[in-house]
């Protein structure tokens, strides 16, 4: 496939989060070269509940010059550290996946191993002790300073961050055209797509086209026929209940809740001025009422909007990028949001297509790499959200009894039977987690390695008493000295009481 056209005009099919994040960085990076044109209808929805983040959303608010504290007053965002599972390995379990590295890196071998060894010879402590992001959140302690540097991201409102882009982006130039899309044109002999036509029977060209039209994949799937992985067997939940309520806890806890149940889980996510809440769960073990009725029971404060349910298949497009179209956000595929990954997914693929952004023609190689990058970063994406339904002691319903005796990829398979048996992990290329998210995840599921690194063995028991302790001790001093988190988005980015 060689496509020679030049590329000069872009046309985004859809709004919402995902098509105003391309159109912001298309136009703010790449824009002196190209026209870009973003057709959204009023009348149609967003899904709108990819409100928590992971840190590299902050890189693309750098490249793009984004404000942090214009964009969070915006969005009412609060700052996030992680996130807390709870009921996951056992019920009345809890632990933190965070942002943050935990103790201090060897040459030869992770913290991990010598926190294992430690263990060995009797000295308990808990793996999160030794991570400063960990023992913030725990505290629902925040700040940040050149001093005292902190991983963090966000939990925001994801309509008025739609908003927020969009406003941002009109600056730069981009045309929006209100319209229902009502079909796609296709050139008869290539395939490529030519126009869109909208519903007052206006068409628009283009030259290269990116689908943002969520679950229906109107351009990638409906106009292309591109074809999906179907993931629902690694998977199960298949649908999902969110709601909104008013805040009520007095502190704003820097992270994120992921509650198990006994048919899939809870999230929490609170912003400044409200909390978002929803229910992810597989239709074959609960019903859509008793869903509903579930997470009514489990909130806190009084609902802001009516629960909506949403219903979804995990997987992925056989192909991210196909002729002159490129699918983001759900038009893409859907991995549950039990990570925060929906919108880094997003990010992950304007970046990848603007740095092969086809200027001077559509080139196979350049397709095709896209597509190889994007089934290894979403694979490896998939594997760690399998990871905590599959490493369970939960027995209690059917569900969990299901997770626990699935079929889970040979990738997988063999990254968890390698930290069991040996204590190592060792990522792949399209990794976004670090060894540190693995291994939290890990042992907070209840895996505990048979052997480590005997590189952690070198120290003498003394050494390693003193290196552990000052770690820990460093971290308590630097913790104490957090304002609380609500306090410090009250001093960086306050939001009007009084907004709806």
């Amino acid at each position: 496939m060689k496509h020679n056209n030049t590329i000069q005009n872009v046309v985004i099919a859809g709004g919402g989060t995902a098509g105003w994040m391309a159109a912001a960085a298309l136009s703010k990076l790449v824009g002196k070269n190209i026209n870009v044109t973003l057709i959204e209808s009023d009348e149609i929805a967003t899904v709108g509940v990819g409100e928590a983040t992971i840190p590299p959303i902050r890189t693309f608010h750098k490249l793009l010059g984004i404000n942090e504290q214009e964009f969070m007053q915006a969005t009412q965002a609060s700052f996030k550290l992680g996130i807390s599972f709870e009921n996951w390995g056992q019920t009345n379990t809890q632990y933190i996946h965070s942002f943050g590295m935990t103790g201090k890196e060897c040459w030869a071998g992770e913290f991990h191993h010598f926190w294992l060894h430690s263990l060995s010879l009797g000295l308990e402590s808990e793996f999160g002790q030794y991570c400063y992001e960990l023992q913030a959140a725990k505290q629902n302690k925040f700040a940040f300073s050149q001093q005292n540097p902190i991983n963090y991201a966000f939990h925001m409102d994801a309509s008025r961050y739609a908003l927020f882009l969009r406003e941002f982006t009109q600056q730069l130039g981009v045309t929006r055209r209100e319209g229902k899309i009502t079909h796609v044109n296709k050139c008869p002999d290539s395939g490529f797509i030519n126009s869109l036509t909208l519903s007052d029977n206006s068409t628009i060209a283009g030259d290269f086209f990116i689908d943002c039209t969520g679950f229906r994949g109107l351009l990638i799937e409906q106009a292309l026929h591109t074809g999906y992985e179907d993931w629902s067997h690694f998977l199960p939940c298949d649908s999902a209940i969110a709601v909104q309520t008013t805040a009520v806890d007095e502190d704003i806890k820097p992270y994120t809740r992921a509650i198990a149940h006994d048919a899939g889980w809870q999230w929490q996510i609170p912003l400044q001025q409200r909390v978002g809440n929803g229910l992810v769960y597989c239709s074959r073990y609960l019903a859509d009422d008793q869903a509903k009725q579930l997470l009514l029971a489990n909130i806190q404060g009084d609902t802001l909007t009516e629960p909506k349910i949403i219903k979804f298949k995990t997987g992925r497009r056989r192909k991210g990028w196909n002729k002159n179209c490129l699918a983001l956000g759900l038009a893409s595929g859907f991995v549950e949001p039990l990570e925060s990954t929906s919108i880094h997914l997003i990010m992950s693929g304007i970046i990848r297509f603007m740095r092969l952004f086809p200027f001077n023609g559509i080139t196979e190689q350049a397709v095709s790499e896209y597509n190889k990058q994007l089934k290894s970063e979403i694979e490896n994406i998939r594997d760690f959200i399998v990871l905590h339904y599959k490493v369970t002691d939960r027995t209690d319903s059917e569900f969990w009894r299901h997770c626990n005796s699935m079929e889970i990829p040979d990738t997988l398979a063999h990254k968890i039977s390698l930290f069991k048996h040996t204590g190592r992990v060792f990522l792949d290329d399209g990794d976004i987690f670090r060894v540190d998210s693995w291994v939290q995840v890990m042992l907070g599921q209840g895996i505990k390695p048979e052997q480590h690194h005997l590189i952690a063995s070198l120290m003498s028991d003394a050494e390693l008493t003193r290196f552990l302790s000052s770690i820990k001790q460093q971290i308590t001093q630097r913790v104490a000295a957090l304002p609380s988190h609500k306090a410090f988005l009250q001093q960086y980015c306050p939001t009007d009481l009084k907004q709806p």
